[in-house]
C-alpha cells in the first residue's frame, strides 16, 4: 500500500485548507485511514481517523468541531477539511492507513504512512 498526501500550504489564522490522501494497492474491507501531525519540536500526534466502511470517525480533542475527515471510496482517497485554523495547527501532516481498522491509527501505530505535507498557519 502506498499513500500520497497533498493539499498543504500557507493560510492565515481563521482560514481553511483541505488535505487529500490517495491510497494505492490492495486494501481490506476492514481498512481505516487517518491523519497525524508533527509540529516543530514536538512529537507526532493523532488528528483524525475514519473507517472505510460505515460512518465512524475519530478526532483528537484539539481539532474537534474544526476539522472533518471524510472519504471517497471510489477514489480510495481520504480528506481532512480544516476550518478555523489556528497558528498552533502549524505542523507537517501525515496520512496513515491500517488494514485492521481505526484502533491502530488512534493508538498511534498504523501499518502504513504517507509522506508529510506542510501546513503553516500565520497569525
Amino acid at each position: 500500500v502506498q499513500l500520497q498526501a497533498s493539499g498543504g500550504g500557507l493560510v492565515q489564522a481563521g482560514g481553511s485548507l483541505r488535505l487529500s490522501c490517495a491510497a494505492s494497492g490492495r486494501v481490506l474491507s476492514t481498512v481505516a485511514m487517518g491523519w497525524f501531525r508533527q509540529a516543530p519540536g514536538k512529537e507526532r500526534e493523532f488528528v483524525a481517523a475514519i473507517k472505510w466502511s460505515g460512518s465512524s470517525t475519530y478526532y483528537a480533542d484539539p481539532v474537534k468541531g474544526r476539522f472533518t475527515i471524510s472519504r471517497d471510496n471510489a477514489k480510495s482517497t481520504v480528506y481532512l477539511q480544516m476550518n478555523s485554523l489556528k497558528p498552533e495547527d502549524t505542523a507537517v501532516y501525515y496520512c496513515a492507513l491500517d488494514q485492521s481498522g481505526p484502533r491502530a491509527i488512534v493508538s498511534g501505530n498504523p501499518g502504513y504512512w504517507g509522506q508529510g505535507t506542510l501546513v503553516t498557519v500565520s497569525s
